[in-house]
């Protein structure tokens, strides 16, 4: 996923989607969120950009692109994004994923006509979750103060760091064409917005206080894709903790 893919509100709904059924969000109490005053205010305005902007676009190309092409694009900046993946593979000490993992770009990339079609996902290579915010956490790094970016959403200190890398490696980043590098984000923006449209119900039924739903799922997806589902149950290791 390319680094404008993640957006205003829909990262955030992202977020709360991947923890459903996989972990319940803990009570405010005891989140490191020193910046919570600015962070609510950039929260609304993200979701007002979103509202105003992103969202009527995404339902208008949701309305007029039909399934089987979204997917297609959808699968096309997914392979792209598996560049990002495999680098982080091999940063975290992962090699036999790293193999998988490119052995999955290299399939969908020729057989799948540059990654339109997810041809590796049938044989069983399945996509894997690596980031630069990941690896810096394998790494030991802590994750630092919740904080809410201007139209990228929910981060700690240490995925906003990470989010440098992702975007170095991400392929459209290097595109010399300016209409072409562009366009590029900009459809892989409005696919995924409208990938979210019908699961964004779920956010907004799930929590009288949004914004700290979203804070606090979004914290435990990093802590679990860190640790690889499998985070420590030591408090110290507690992402939660001041």
């Amino acid at each position: 996923m390319s680094y404008f893919s993640k957006v205003v509100r829909f990262s955030t709904v992202a977020a709360v989607i991947f923890m459903t059924g996989c972990a319940t969000t803990n009570e405010s109490a005891g989140v490191h969120d020193p910046l919570e005053g600015y962070n609510r205010a950039m929260y609304k305005f993200n979701d007002a950009v979103d509202t105003a902007v992103l969202k009527p676009v995404a339902r208008g190309y949701d309305a007029v692109v039909p399934d089987p092409i979204s997917q297609g694009i959808s699968n096309f900046f997914s392979n792209l994004n598996d560049i990002t993946v495999i680098i982080n593979d091999l940063l975290q000490g992962k090699f036999a994923q790293a193999g998988r993992d490119t052995h999955r770009f290299v399939v969908n990339t020729t057989v799948g006509v540059g990654g339109i079609f997810d041809v590796a996902s049938l044989s069983g290579l399945n996509k894997n979750n690596e980031d630069f915010g990941q690896t810096l956490g394998v790494w030991g790094a802590e994750p630092g103060a919740y904080v809410v970016l201007p139209f990228f959403g929910p981060r700690n200190v240490r995925d906003s760091f990470g989010l440098i890398g992702d975007i170095l490696t991400d392929p459209v980043t290097y595109v010399d064409h300016d209409e072409t590098r562009w366009a590029l984000i900009g459809t892989d923006v409005i696919d995924t917005r409208a990938n979210l449209l019908k699961a964004e119900k779920v956010l907004d039924e799930a929590a009288l206080d949004e914004y700290s739903y979203v804070r606090d799922a979004y914290m435990q997806r990093r802590q679990s894709l860190v640790y690889d589902g499998n985070p420590p149950e030591d408090d110290d290791f507690d992402v939660f903790e001041d």
